[in-house]
């Protein structure tokens, strides 16, 4: 099949290459003495049934177990032996596995990541004994009081979508989970027709696609068969409604000496990016930095707050504009009044040329930054091709930024933000 080059500035010129069977590599060369391959997969929690809620991120674990070609462990150990890295990441839109690996190396190494992604064997002794170790992640993470808050928080902003369920699901559902079950999700999900190969580093192009090309041939000529006939059934993930009042959730926590507050409205996501672009300028005015407006007024200069963060999470099928404090109790009404009102001002107040500026400073300076290493890149490519389906997209992102003016700002805070319809969800210690 042809590739394509995807013409944008000056820092990115990745090719796009679509094979027979259906895999999209997206490879470029980039003068430092690295090689990264990160293959991506459109598919996380947010695909998964309740009664199999986990699976996916459990389904990472396994997939460095072996197949019928490499033993457990045989892949690690490669690539330890050459100084190389591998990891990988679970999310609600995707899963990523990738390697870092020196250019010499990379003919060897890539051919063993794409075997244990593509044809995981997933053994019963294996699920078993992985299991014990999901299972302690999950209550470890139900003993981190930010994660414990960001799960409350989650459940109250959605009603129905997957994204309020937990990536690592509940300890009810994986200890029932059987080897069969994720045999088959693999098999359904992990197919060349459903991974972007996004690989960059200091080989050419034309090289770096015959590696990735020809360590998928070698991977499929044994694939794994499914024993059973899955069709799974997928959740309704149609956006839900916004807001019409300030809906409350308190819960008590006794393992917090300050108190947490989290304001929520339900924005749109990455599946309607264009709208997207708005809030994340929005969210950087509000809180990126000391001297964005939330974190000036409220820590800086009153000290009602330890530490305040607002977010624009882009979820594939809805967003969540998301503000979190955390602070004393005493100071919780007055924090929450102080942030209505700066929503308010957004609203209703031109955003000054000064603001825009630092953010576009900040937006363009991340993005540079976020280009520095082949694992930089290779992510960002992987991302936008697994995920949004377009990678261009991805390049794109610091003019879409640079192009949005005060009335734009302004519409959108109108639109999606209101100082009198939000989420709120509130965590107390215990007196």
């Amino acid at each position: 099949m042809p590739s394509t080059l995807i013409e944008s500035s000056r820092l990115n010129a990745p090719t796009l290459h679509r094979l027979a069977n259906g895999l999209t590599i997206v490879a470029e060369q980039m003068p430092i003495e690295a090689v990264n391959l990160s293959l991506w997969t459109g598919i996380g929690s947010a695909i998964e049934t309740d009664d199999i809620n986990g699976i996916a991120h459990f389904l990472e674990h396994m997939i460095f177990k072996g197949t019928a070609r490499l033993q457990s462990g045989e892949f690690e150990q490669q690539i330890e032996q050459r100084g190389a890295v591998t990891n990988a990441a679970t999310s609600q839109d995707y899963t990523h596995y990738y390697i870092t690996t020196a250019p010499q190396d990379f003919a060897s190494l890539a051919p063993l990541q794409i075997e244990v992604v593509l044809n995981a064997a997933i053994p019963d002794y294996a699920f078993e004994r992985e299991r014990l170790v999901v299972l302690e992640e999950i209550r470890r993470s139900e003993d981190n009081p930010r994660r414990r808050t960001f799960c409350r928080s989650m459940e109250a902003a959605f009603d129905r979508l997957p994204y309020r369920r937990s990536v690592l699901g509940p300890a009810s559902v994986i200890e029932q989970l059987k080897p069969q079950q994720m045999r088959d999700f693999h098999a359904t999900w992990y197919r060349p027709q459903s991974i972007t190969a996004s690989v960059v580093g200091n080989l050419p192009v034309e090289q770096l696609i015959d590696i990735v090309a020809n360590g998928f041939a070698t991977a499929q000529s044994t694939p794994y068969q499914s024993t059973t006939s899955y069709s799974p059934e997928l959740p309704d993930c149609s956006p839900e409604a916004p807001f019409t009042t300030i809906d409350r959730h308190d819960y008590s926590d006794s393992s917090l000496q300050q108190a947490r507050l989290v304001m929520m409205w339900r924005v749109p996501g990455t599946a309607d990016l264009s709208q997207t672009y708005a809030l994340d300028i929005l969210s950087s005015i509000l809180g990126g930095g000391r001297t964005a407006r939330l974190v000036r007024e409220l820590r800086e200069e009153r000290g009602l707050v330890t530490n305040i963060a607002v977010s624009n999470m882009t979820y594939m099928r809805q967003g969540l504009f998301y503000i979190s404090a955390q602070l004393p109790i005493e100071n919780l009404t007055v924090t929450e009044e102080a942030i209505a009102h700066h929503i308010h001002s957004l609203q209703t107040e031109p955003i000054t040329d000064a603001e825009i500026g630092r953010v576009r400073t900040l937006v363009a300076n991340r993005y540079i930054f976020g280009n520095e290493t082949p694992g930089d890149r290779a992510s960002l490519y992987g991302y936008y091709q697994a995920v949004l389906g377009d990678l261009t997209l991805a390049l794109d992102y610091p003019t879409r930024i640079q192009s949005l003016d005060q009335a734009d700002l302004q519409a959108a805070a109108k639109q999606y933000l209101s100082p009198e319809a939000y989420k709120v969800v509130v965590l107390k210690p215990l007196a």
